[in-house]
């Protein structure tokens, strides 16, 4: 299969040289040339497949310039027993009569991120092998918390690659950054910018497009490419959980065969409900795709009105996963939605560069509606969200997940629509204790349990479940990546760091 540039209709290369690049030269994004079709018999073989198989199908149809051999040894390195604590890698929960938690969390950082990313290091140096790349990889990755841990835990120690990890200093919850900052591997870069994620974001894309900071790195041995969503290595993995969670529900007898159903998605960033809009395009069948945002909700005005607007105050929540914005994502949506018109792509990517607004067409519009629906909850509603399943359910969602709760039972009075629907719960309640137990126990009784580490027995208690392995000992750990930068020197920091690593 044959990838293009979401900004040049003559930039065309193969699914090997799209991972490697993670973002074409003049910005644009990689998709496929045209989206793979699962029939109903094909879908209805896969509901006694176990995730592993289901992701080699699929992952078939996308990447097919890598063979079988390499495609199952990634899967298998990748979807191991040492890496997941289930069995099922994205197990599916009832919660109350119609809704159905995909649990992403079960990987090494306890997010959803390490789906895709302790893929993409295996997909990424298959595709340097196979394509005799002479280059050492350099993995730049801009993060609001859960994708610099999972990506640093994904490519720590790698062969022939490094990775420069940006987070927004003050923009992440305690234990997202002691996750970093505390990550071994000879391999690994940690720095924290004076900024939001959208910066950090905005200077590795500054990077990407910069032609003089490229050819110093190749000069020096380098290639650039990302563990952002931005990179379609990051972005397919995501499909693989949505037909596993829908043939899940069917082999369950949740569902039957056939049966659409809704997905409710928190997201900052658009990649993971974008894997949701390919899973549906590619037959799986969903009915509406559910957009949640935090009190950062441009996603929500963009798929209500059409406007996109990102001159608007930034908000630092509890779910700073979704403190963003800036959704790189949404440029594949509107290149397929617009009949794949890179004319159309280049235009308003460049007015939002220049006037931080577009306004799409409406019949762009239109068909976004025919899909999508939108809404967003406050700091508040959050919180309440999070007491109201814990009282009601008994299960303990963390923030990102909660904001989805609350949209989704926004979405059911509105439109009164009861279909059944899974909501994707991004992250353990245990990487964020302090909101969490704020909302089940109140402010009171949270003063009484230290910090954000201390908190971590308590909510074992509050909610019967086990601390991840890898949270245990986190506060102990020695901090490694000390590094902090003003958002305007990123681009000298990764010519210091690779210069001085020669």
């Amino acid at each position: 299969m044959i990838y293009e540039s979401t900004r040049d209709k003559d930039n065309k290369v193969s699914s090997m040289e799209a991972i490697k690049q993670g973002i074409s030269p003049e910005g644009g994004l990689y998709v496929p040339e045209y989206i793979p079709n699962i029939d109903g018999k094909l879908l209805k073989d896969m509901v006694e497949m176990n995730y592993r198989e289901k992701a080699i199908k699929i992952l078939s149809m996308y990447l097919d310039d890598y063979d079988k051999v390499d495609i199952n040894r990634c899967v298998d390195k990748a979807y191991s027993k040492i890496k997941f604590d289930s069995e099922d890698i994205a197990p599916i929960e009832p919660v109350g009569d119609n809704l159905f938690a995909l649990e992403l969390w079960h990987g090494p950082t306890c997010a959803f991120k390490d789906i895709a990313l302790q893929l993409l290091p295996h997909l990424m140096t298959t595709a340097v092998q196979r394509t005799n790349e002479q280059n050492k990889l350099a993995i730049l990755t801009a993060t609001s918390g859960d994708t610099g841990t999972a990506a640093l835990s994904g490519f720590s120690d790698v062969k022939n690659t490094y990775i420069v990890v940006f987070y927004p200093q003050d923009g992440v919850s305690a234990i997202q950054k002691m996750q970093m900052i505390t990550q071994p591997g000879l391999n690994t870069h940690v720095i924290g910018i004076q900024g939001n994620f959208d910066d950090a974001q905005s200077g590795v894309k500054s990077i990407f497009t910069n032609k003089k900071i490229r050819s110093s790195m190749e000069h020096l041995g380098y290639r650039l490419s990302s563990a952002n969503s931005i990179n379609w290595g990051r972005l397919v993995p995501q499909i693989i959980y949505y037909f596993s969670s829908y043939l899940d529900m069917v082999k369950h007898g949740w569902i039957i065969y056939g049966q659409p159903i809704n997905v409710v998605v928190p997201t900052g960033n658009f990649g993971n409900i974008l894997a949701a809009y390919y899973a549906k395009s590619m037959g799986l069948p969903i009915n509406k795709l559910i957009c949640a945002s935090n009190t950062n909700n441009v996603l929500t005005e963009f798929i209500n009105t059409g406007r996109y607007d990102v001159q608007r105050k930034f908000h630092k929540t509890i779910s700073p996963s979704m403190d963003i914005l800036i959704s790189s994502n949404l440029e594949r949506l509107l290149f397929e939605i617009s009949g794949r018109n890179t004319e159309y792509i280049q235009r308003y990517m460049q007015k939002l560069k220049e006037d931080k607004v577009y306004k799409i067409d409406d019949n762009i519009l239109s068909s976004i509606k025919n899909v999508f629906w939108a809404g967003y909850a406050t700091e508040e509603q959050t919180i309440g969200s999070i007491k109201q399943v814990y009282e009601k359910y008994g299960y303990v969602m963390d923030p990102h997940t909660a904001v989805g709760y609350y949209v989704y039972d926004e979405y059911k009075k509105i439109t009164g629509d009861s279909t059944k629907t899974i909501i994707a719960c991004t992250a353990s309640p245990f990487k964020f204790c302090k909101p969490v137990l704020n909302a089940i126990l109140g402010s009171q009784a949270l003063e009484q349990n230290g910090n954000e580490f201390d908190m971590l027995e308590k909510l074992s208690q509050v909610s019967g479940s086990s601390i991840p392995c890898s949270l245990i000992n986190l506060k102990d750990k020695q901090i490694i990546h000390k590094d902090i930068c003003e958002k305007y020197q990123m681009e000298s920091k990764i010519l210091s760091i690779f210069k001085r690593m020669g």
